[in-house]
């Protein structure tokens, strides 16, 4: 945790950075978001993947729950790439 002078500096170089290289700022923020998406993509397939252990587990609650909660990790997945792309 910065003190707060230290975050005053850092919010003042940053600014200074976004008005002096903007082409950097922007092409950061895309890799940010891009590790972003990946790691959501990365997380929807493990929690398919999970599903059969699921399912064995926790039974027919668990079999009837499972894939809606990752059907909708699924489309937020889609979505997040399809914004980024």
């Amino acid at each position: 945790m910065l003190s707060k002078e230290d975050q005053r500096r850092f919010d003042e170089i940053t600014r200074q950075l976004r008005i002096s290289d903007p082409d950097f700022v922007a092409r950061l923020s895309d890799r940010v978001q891009a590790r972003r998406g990946r790691l959501l993509l990365l997380l929807t397939v493990i929690l398919w993947s999970a599903v059969p252990a699921v399912v064995v587990i926790g039974g027919w609650v668990a079999a009837v729950m499972a894939p809606v909660v990752l059907a909708a990790a699924s489309v937020l997945a889609w979505r997040v790439r399809r914004l980024h792309h």
